[in-house]
């Protein structure tokens, strides 16, 4: 068993404290004794303990009082009640009242030691549980998605107010954006943070399995439903169920989808009775579904269900002023996480990093930095570190065309304008080493030199 566990064990016979202490102290459990109730309650406000063994029939604080006490210090404490009546009705009602198990004098020592380890088990496996809820709570909080622009604290304030609520949102942006991260943070910023929450990527499940992954299926109902099986609207009861790329679900399913939004029921694969969930629909696509319900490619109807709130997440090529915050985010996360001692950017590369465009958005970013991270052997990410096509983007962010001008503007002119700079940069970039400024436009060694040649650069 777990070391450094603590059990109280409350009894009115001194020969059962000293028989129990002995076997559980020989078992590894760290084991504190109580003579009658009124000592077991001050252990119990004094200590935490992960168990409790009491004796049901007690003068005056019995066994039920001391488990009513023990669960209202600590609802995840298991407590076992020790009774001569195997049949005794106060027994029964202590099940009830959340008692683990009870144990009928006498009884063996093995015995004692399996229920008290099968109970140990389980309080380590809720307080698992109840620290992975803290985590994910932690995790998905609205201060954990990173972004100062005026963009994104339009977002925060927008889920802010429709988090509290059952209202189904619709959840928009390119591939990378986080829409995934924004849903979550929806579902543990709601009253139903403590019930399921299920993703279905509707753009990665077969077509000809999508039905029965969200509906069930019952036993025979195709080849190889050999048992019957429940679908993700039904695990998803009581919670939120996230559709991912909704775009992509196939007109017949989008009809059955429907008629379980509207109506809250549906049938399994092969049932024949319907089946009646609570569920919050948040979808997300990096479609345009106005453009797809024009095409008939996607359901009016559906689409203005799913539309109720929308919540549309900007490229990051749109928010420049979070690239630094998200990067130190990322940084701080994976630094930790590899047992690196990075602790920043070099301006050179932090430069790199604010210029380029990101087609990947954050979720290129994040991986740009772990890879970063991983290969760092400094305490700064230099631009060795990071990919060549960042590196790239210096070469072009303070190359801009004037077409705002009114003037003609000569297009050989402009042209010629912008290569020799882009070559002067390179050039600058790598130090004046032209091997590796060809290599960073991308261009032969040959066509380079005859480029430097043009515009006198080769002197």
């Amino acid at each position: 068993m777990k070391q450094n566990t603590k059990v109280l064990v409350v009894d009115d016979e001194q020969s059962m404290l000293d028989f129990l202490k002995i076997l559980l102290t020989k078992a590894g459990l760290e084991v504190q004794t109580a003579r009658n109730g009124q000592d077991a309650f001050k252990e119990l406000e004094k200590d935490r303990y992960s168990l409790v063994l009491t004796d049901l029939k007690m003068p005056k604080i019995n066994g039920i009082d001391v488990l009513v006490k023990a669960k209202s210090v600590d609802p995840l404490c298991e407590v076992i009640v020790i009774t001569a009546f195997g049949t005794d009705e106060k027994a029964f009602e202590a099940l009830r009242l959340g008692a683990y198990d009870f144990m009928k004098k006498p009884f063996k020592n093995e015995e004692v030691r399996v229920v008290v380890r099968r109970a140990i088990e389980k309080r380590r496996l809720a307080e698992e549980n109840s620290r992975l809820k803290s985590a994910l709570s932690d995790r998905f909080d609205f201060n954990e998605l990173v972004g100062t622009s005026p963009a994104m604290q339009e977002v925060f304030d927008l889920l802010r107010k429709v988090s509290p609520t059952k209202t189904s949102l619709l959840i928009l942006g390119e591939s990378g954006t986080g829409k995934e991260l924004v849903a979550r943070a929806v579902h543990y910023n709601s009253p139903r943070k403590d019930r399921p929450f299920v993703l279905v990527n509707c753009g990665a499940i077969p077509e000809q399995l999508l039905e029965s992954e969200l509906f069930g299926h019952e036993k025979g109902s195709f080849t190889g439903a050999d048992h019957s099986k429940p679908g993700m609207f039904e695990e998803a009861d009581g919670g939120t169920l996230f559709l991912d790329e909704v775009g992509e679900l196939p007109p017949p399913l989008q009809v059955k989808l429907l008629r379980a939004i509207q109506h809250k029921t549906f049938r399994r694969v092969g049932g024949t009775h319907d089946i009646k969930v609570d569920v919050r629909i948040l979808a997300a696509t990096n479609k345009d579904l106005e453009q797809e319900v024009q095409k008939s490619r996607f359901r009016e109807d559906l689409f203005y269900r799913l539309n109720v709130i929308q919540v549309r997440l900007p490229p990051l090529r749109n928010r420049k002023e979070d690239i630094f915050l998200l990067a130190m985010h990322f940084l701080k996360h994976f630094s930790l996480e590899l047992g690196k001692p990075v602790k920043g950017f070099s301006k050179e590369a932090l430069n790199a990093l604010e210029a380029y465009g990101y087609p990947g958005n954050v979720r290129e970013l994040e991986n740009m930095i772990e890879r970063a991270v991983t290969l760092e052997q400094g305490e700064l990410v230099t631009m060795s570190s990071l990919p060549k096509r960042v590196e790239k983007s210096l070469i072009t962010e303070d190359m801009t065309i004037p077409l705002e001008s009114q003037d003609m503007i000569n297009l050989d002119s402009l042209i010629s304008r912008l290569e020799k700079q882009a070559l002067q940069k390179a050039l600058e970039r790598t130090r004046w080493n032209k091997t590796e400024a060809a290599k960073l436009l991308g261009i032969t060694f040959r066509s380079f030199r005859y480029r430097l040649a043009k515009y006198g650069l080769d002197k």
